[in-house]
């Protein structure tokens, strides 16, 4: 049995329709603003042999790590209606906030694909409101660690007790299973309409497709080394990435043996969050057509060592890697690559008490390019994030918005200039407590080929500056500043 090339293409557009509404579903029936406002989740069709066959297009950092996450559970004792739940970082998770649910997909007793969803939960237990601590050590600083298990309503209400707001984390997790089902139920509707074994051979058409289109790209690409070196912003100093990548025809090595051991912080990151930055990056530098897919990864082999900051040891501390680290990798593989960088940040910031969390990430300028501006004021590379509008944001939470604006002239010159930064500024109208994880504070995103650098940010409390990983209290009154890096310039003026 044939696929022709357009029975392809409809099968591919019904596969990412159903990763598309399974997304629509979980953000309609989530319960935090983190999901339901700013759509901090994602969704993706995994085959049988546990191999991503297609994604939405929702979050960089999240569909790349993924696949971990399906081959944690890929050996275990499947049924219909029998839903699993991780997130621990070094059996399939990222970040533990990053809460992963899959549900087997099948048509009678045959397992035809898994459908996941990867939510950032507004908080997950441990000593910090948000779970998302700046001076964080091991896991057990970060929150509850969630080894895969079934995931049932005795297993979603243990869980959620051990969180605050736990309505909240009932609610956000029966979203992930009704997206689940929903895919279950477009699947299975493919299924009734071409047949199991066209459905098969689909999937495997979908992954050799994006293989064949992204070796293609590779290859219009010289053969040759390119390097790059960068720096995270510790809060004992800074740590260096640093990569060699290797084209050779059709594939793409991108090696970080020379990378910085993992250290005392939370900017360690597992493996599956390095291999999820530099997919992204080679998506950026190919063409973002491709279908998303683990096809498209094929040509591609990261090389990390056990025990640096890009494939770390447990209980290495990891929720400054999952956001930041994440960030900075996809730098340096652009960089490598000649390409003026955004802000490199996802700014992250986290406000709450026992009884209330609030995080956000704030967008920033992303870089020019050769014949284009950046654009000010987006979620740029590994977040893709919404902001959360100021009505809900002050409907919700004890906090006044009193500033939201562009962060002007803050891009780097040039005969392409980066976007601008923005400002956002928070008063708290209760006790609060704060974390920051921030980067390009200290460092500014560089420009390219003569472009100038864009400006770094600033963390403001009162009008007094904070550095880049911050953790305190605010009083009533109080307003806490984030001004955003702009992205870097392309080409001499």
């Amino acid at each position: 049995m044939s696929i022709d090339p357009v029975e392809l293409q409809v099968l591919t557009g019904a596969l990412r329709a159903v990763c598309e509404e399974m997304g629509a579903v979980l953000i309609r029936s989530a319960h935090s603003a983190n999901i339901k406002e700013r759509r901090d989740a994602s969704t993706a069709l995994f085959d049988s042999d546990g191999e991503m066959v297609m994604q939405a297009e929702h979050i960089p950092v999240h569909l790349g790590a993924m696949p971990a996450a399906v081959a944690a559970v890929l050996d275990r004792d499947h049924a219909p209606d029998r839903s699993w739940i991780l997130n621990d970082p070094y059996a399939g998770g990222t970040h533990l906030p990053d809460i992963t649910v899959i549900t087997p997909l099948f048509a009678g007793d045959e397992l035809l694909a898994f459908a996941a969803s990867r939510a950032h939960h507004a908080d997950v237990g441990g000593p910090t409101p948000g779970s998302m601590p700046a001076d964080s050590r091991t896991l057990d600083d970060e929150g509850v660690v969630i080894s895969p298990r079934v995931l049932d309503d005795e297993a979603i209400a243990e869980l959620a007790q051990q969180m605050r707001q736990p309505e909240q984390r009932r609610a956000d997790l029966r979203a992930q299973l009704a997206a689940g089902r929903v895919g279950g139920r477009r699947l299975l509707e493919l299924h009734e309409r071409f047949g199991a074994e066209k459905l098969k051979q689909a999937f495997a058409e979908v992954l050799d497709y994006a293989e064949r289109r992204t070796r293609a790209c590779i290859e219009e690409l010289d053969d040759g080394i390119y390097e790059a070196r960068d720096v995270l912003e510790a809060r004992d100093g800074d740590l260096g990435i640093v990569l060699k990548a290797t084209i050779e025809g059709d594939r793409m090595t991108l090696d970080f043996s020379d990378t910085d051991p993992q250290h005392e912080g939370n900017l360690n990151c597992p493996l599956a969050v390095t291999r999820s930055a530099c997919y992204f990056a080679i998506r950026v530098l190919t063409d973002p057509d491709i279908p998303p897919s683990a096809g498209a990864y094929r040509p591609i082999e990261v090389i990390a060592p056990e025990g640096c900051l890009l494939n770390a040891r447990s209980p290495a501390a990891v929720v400054g890697g999952n956001v930041e680290t994440s960030s900075r990798v996809a730098d340096v593989v652009l960089r490598a690559f000649g390409r003026a960088l955004g802000q490199g940040t996802m700014n992250n910031v986290t406000l709450g008490s026992d009884d209330v969390v609030y995080y956000e990430t704030i967008g920033g300028g992303q870089g020019a390019c050769p014949d284009a501006d950046g654009p000010s004021g987006v979620h740029v590379a590994m977040s893709n994030t919404l902001n959360t509008p100021i009505e809900a944001l002050e409907l919700e939470f004890p906090m006044r918005m009193v500033r939201y604006a562009l962060r002007r002239d803050s891009g780097g010159a040039g005969q392409h200039h980066g976007g601008d930064g923005v400002i956002r500024e928070l008063e708290a109208l209760a006790p609060l407590r704060y974390s920051l994880i921030t980067e390009r504070r200290r460092h500014a995103p560089s420009g390219a080929d003569g472009g100038e650098d864009g400006a770094p940010g600033r963390n403001l409390l009162d009008g007094d500056e904070l550095p880049p990983k911050a953790i305190g209290k605010l009083e009533p009154g109080q307003r806490l500043r984030i001004e955003t890096p702009g992205g870097g310039g392309h080409g001499k003026l």
